[in-house]
């Protein structure tokens, strides 16, 4: 099934800015999953997951403000996790959403941590992609020395090295899932060149402040639905350490490890897709399950 791309408005910063978003599956689906990307990344990234979710689920990929085909912010100094949250619950409303599972890459994980951790959250179970409580100042430098550069490509050749390099540590890709990151990541210019569908102010917080630890146990301890936490084994943002304290405390997450991968696996092999989907496909039998013993139960 070919997904359906739509928009909407958001006010939630007092400024109106039109989010977009790619949708997999029937609406009739009650089923919900909602797919959040990385810092520099936009929603096409979980087009192959959307497809190993299907039929359990209805997806919807959102493009943060400032990516993919999301408008850019005016002020600058909104591209921050506060506006982040706003705009999902705008989705949520918007799409008319109740309880969704939520998967979130880096900082979509952030995103989901945030709202799992509120009162009365939306998310009845949470898929982090090597995002925790926990993030050390050296991995945010080693971002922030890529994030937010204005770059212009001569060819889709030129971007597809360019995303060999800084996104080396999502593992061994294929030419066609490289390929497919390039095609959705890019804006051709009237002159013949690529630009990235992003705003450049999104790094803008990794050159203003000093960079510090992110200490976040504090909202990890609130949350309550279940957690799936999948770790690339040599990643520098989601240590080990961190990785196991999430299974101790808190929710009390269920870990996996990808080899030969680091910051962050790309959720496009089969391999990587079918953890997400086994984990998931067993709540939705649990759910399943539950609703049939309360009929039961109201029939007797």
């Amino acid at each position: 099934m070919k997904p359906s791309q739509g928009s909407f408005p958001s006010t939630a910063t007092g400024e109106t800015v039109w989010l977009g978003f790619t949708e997999w599956g029937p609406r009739s689906n009650e089923r919900v999953a909602i797919c959040v990307h990385g810092l520099t990344r936009q929603g096409r990234d979980f087009d192959r997951l959307a497809h190993a979710l299907q039929p359990d689920y209805r997806v919807v990929c959102p493009d943060v403000a400032g990516r993919g085909r999301s408008g850019w912010l005016f002020n600058k100094t909104d591209y921050h996790y506060g506006t982040y949250v706003k705009h999902a619950h705008d989705l949520l409303a918007y799409r008319g959403l109740g309880a969704v599972d939520w998967i979130g890459t880096s900082m979509g994980g952030l995103i989901g941590m945030l709202l799992a951790a509120q009162e009365d959250s939306p998310i009845r179970r949470l898929v982090l992609n090597d995002i925790g409580p926990f993030i050390p100042k050296a991995a945010l430098e080693r971002i922030g020395r890529y994030v937010g550069e204005e770059l212009v490509f001569p060819s889709l050749a030129a971007v597809d090295q360019h995303f060999r390099k800084i996104y080396a540590s999502y593992g061994d890709l294929s030419d066609s899932e490289w390929s497919e990151m390039v095609l959705h990541s890019v804006e051709r210019q009237p002159n013949h060149t690529y630009t990235l569908h992003l705003d450049p102010a999104i790094g803008d917080a990794f050159k203003k402040t000093p960079l510090q630890d992110v200490d976040m146990w504090s909202i990890w301890d609130r949350i309550e639905c279940p957690v799936l936490l999948i770790r690339g084994a040599n990643s520098d943002v989601l240590l080990p350490e961190t990785a196991r304290e999430m299974t101790r405390r808190g929710p009390k997450a269920e870990l996996v490890e990808i080899p030969d991968c680091g910051h962050a696996p790309a959720l496009m092999s089969e391999a990587q897709t079918d953890i997400i989907r086994d984990w998931l496909h067993a709540w939705v039998e649990h759910d399943i399950e539950e609703e049939e013993a309360a009929k039961e139960a109201a029939q007797e």
